[in-house]
């Protein structure tokens, strides 16, 4: 990834009046945070990122900076892409992204709020279901394939009684209604995680490659989480995909695994994590889950976003260290990831993968 001169400054010039506006995280209500310890931490910490973890990073920030009075967390969920970018660019201290850094990306560098050569911290410590979500009346919940989703989302699938959808429900009504799937209009972690479960369970009808920025013309698009959400609360017909955590009232789907229909949940999303191997040739502070959603495993739910907390391992400025330490640290511990799954529904992450994290925030110098 290459930043320009413009991006940098335009980066920098965002984070500067995030500061300015005061938009402290411990000003939002995420939730009732599990308590932190009192490490007598002050100072300001600007980072931003993902908005799928917008909840869980509001009740982190909440819990830490209530044990710290002297400590503001400003964190704006401005999207994955843009919280890699600004982070790589110095503008943001930490960031939240629905996906690693490629290592590709990383050899590419520079990272400017890093010591030159220094490792970058990415810890998979926000686990959630994309919960794929929809608006029809008088219809809670519905099965669906992975064949099935793709080609409504790819447009070949156009109305609600299309044979195939009814083939998968039976008993259920389902009206003529037109399909209008909504997508992200903005680079965006969870569009990347949605469209990998796509092309890797249902390559025959989803060609296009993963990637953050929505591949395909048509449908709506919407900026953010609450974007979408707001979407497809706002259409009647209308399908999108976001973090469960944010799917509300609106019907949802459960996702065919195997032989069974499996509707999101935190257990099922951690199953699917455990399951999965690491991504090879990084550092050992770079932990990068290569999601399999193909697994016929019983009870795992595919649709699932791992959000990243991203640092440097080797700061340039100590007190920035001490400060993002403090912060993984919370938001790792097991009060931190309690006080997230209470909040936003999130999945806390096992003892096994928790050690690891554990590690890499160690090496935070």
């Amino acid at each position: 990834m290459k930043i320009t001169r413009f991006a940098r400054l335009g980066a920098v010039a965002a984070a500067a009046a995030l500061a300015l506006t005061g938009c402290a995280v411990n000003e939002q209500s995420g939730g009732s945070a599990a308590p932190a310890a009192d490490d007598g931490l002050s100072g300001t910490l600007v980072g931003g990122g993902a908005s799928s973890q917008e909840v869980a990073v509001q009740t982190w920030t909440a819990g830490l900076q209530g044990a710290n009075p002297d400590l503001t967390i400003d964190y704006d969920p401005a999207g994955s892409g843009t919280g890699r970018e600004s982070f790589q660019a110095g503008a943001f201290q930490f960031a939240g992204s629905d996906r690693p850094f490629t290592v590709e990306e990383i050899e590419a560098g520079p990272f400017d709020a890093c010591v030159e050569g220094s490792d970058i911290v990415e810890l998979p410590t926000y686990i959630s279901p994309i919960a794929v979500v929809f608006n029809l009346e008088g219809i809670d919940t519905l099965n669906l394939d992975a064949t099935t989703l793709a080609g409504m989302f790819a447009g070949t699938i156009t109305t609600w009684n299309d044979p195939a959808i009814a083939a998968l429900n039976d008993g259920v009504t389902l009206p003529a209604t037109d399909i209008t799937p909504v997508h992200r209009s903005d680079d965006s972690g969870t569009t990347e995680n949605f469209t990998d479960y796509l092309f890797q369970a249902a390559p025959d009808v989803w060609t296009s490659e993963p990637d953050g920025v929505w591949p395909l013309r048509g449908g709506e698009a919407a900026q953010g989480t609450s974007g979408v959400i707001s979407a497809v609360e706002g259409g009647q017909g209308t399908i999108g995909y976001a973090d469960a955590s944010r799917a509300g009232d609106l019907g949802t789907v459960a996702i065919k695994v195997g032989e069974e229909f499996v509707p999101y949940s935190p257990e099922a999303a951690a199953a699917v994590v455990d399951a999965s191997p690491e991504e090879e040739g990084r550092a050992d502070t770079d932990i990068a889950i290569a999601l399999d959603r193909t697994t016929t495993a019983a009870g795992v739910y595919p649709i699932v976003l791992v959000s990243y907390m991203v640092g440097c391992a080797d700061y340039q400025d100590d007190a920035t260290a001490a400060l993002v330490k403090a912060l993984f640290e919370y938001v790792a511990s097991p009060e931190g990831q309690d006080a997230a799954a209470e909040a936003a529904g999130s999945a806390p992450i096992s003892d096994a993968l928790r050690e690891q994290v554990s590690t890499a925030i160690d090496a935070i110098q």
